[in-house]
């Protein structure tokens, strides 16, 4: 589904963010991409849908040459790859179905996404996104009156409503709290296993990557230094992709993520 030949780049300022990345992920992975800040997580990820334009090599989104590709057919193939944000990026003062919608934009003329003048068809699409994040009773209330866990679950939600094969999610849960993060990983989770949705996450965390993801891929300056399923990452796969040791079991803000999974159970949030 998603493959770079020999991929560099190099930004304006001659910083070389990425250098010769191949790498092939596949249809309804969950992948987690960690490294150290600076890395090459970001710019990794955001290349798949050419946010970030690479330099050289080749880059493949379902058979299509992404770098090639521009106009109407990178809108096109950009409707079918949600991204998901650190910040969210919704429109605060909106309420949450019209954020939703803002994921069928692609299916329309700019006119119809200007006016809002969205089918009934696509507004049944938000709500049935958001009731599988499990915010359906938020769909009217402004987006700026949620907590943080559930303007993650909008984004989530409004990337749902593009019917994405792929979804792309860049520290999806860098912003929240313990007990929260959880909540949202486990939909991530959720609908990777049941909606067959690939995912590519960049992830802060070592265990939260190694607890949800199917694969793991570590990045460092910018090179692939590892590629492999998560049972295969050892203390010392680790010091090859940080530079340092790291305890296996590393903490979630001081608290066990398990320990944390216990304590959110019927949290509600």
């Amino acid at each position: 589904m998603i493959k770079f030949i020999n991929v560099d780049k190099v930004y304006p300022n001659g910083f070389q963010a990425l250098s010769d990345v191949n790498l092939e992920i596949y249809d309804g992975e969950f992948v987690a991409i960690i490294g150290l800040s600076g890395a090459g997580k970001s710019t990794l990820l955001r290349t798949i849908n050419k946010m970030h334009p690479i330099t050289r090599g080749e880059l493949f989104v379902n058979d299509i040459d992404i770098s090639k590709v521009k106009g109407k057919e990178l809108r096109l193939l950009r409707r079918s790859i949600g991204m998901i944000f650190q910040s969210f990026n919704l429109v605060k003062r909106s309420s949450v179905i019209n954020n939703v919608l803002a994921g069928r934009v692609a299916y329309h003329s700019t006119i119809t996404s200007l006016l809002g003048t969205f089918p009934v068809e696509d507004k049944l699409i938000a709500l049935e996104a958001l009731d599988k994040v499990g915010i359906l009773e938020k769909a009217f209330v402004r987006a700026d009156q949620l907590s943080g866990g559930q303007q993650q679950r909008v984004a989530l939600a409004r990337a749902l409503s593009q019917k994405p094969h792929i979804i792309l999610a860049d520290e999806p849960v860098a912003s929240l709290d313990p007990i929260t993060t959880i909540s949202v990983m486990n939909d991530f989770k959720r609908i990777n296993k049941e909606m067959g949705i690939t995912i590519v996450a960049n992830m802060h965390h070592v265990d939260l990557a190694l607890k949800y993801a199917t694969r793991i891929i570590g990045i460092k300056e910018g090179k692939i230094v590892f590629d492999g399923a998560t049972d295969l990452v050892t203390e010392e796969v680790l010091i090859s992709i940080y530079g340092r040791s790291i305890k296996e079991s590393e903490k979630l803000g001081n608290v066990d993520i398990d320990e944390v999974e216990l304590a959110g159970k019927g949290s509600g949030k």
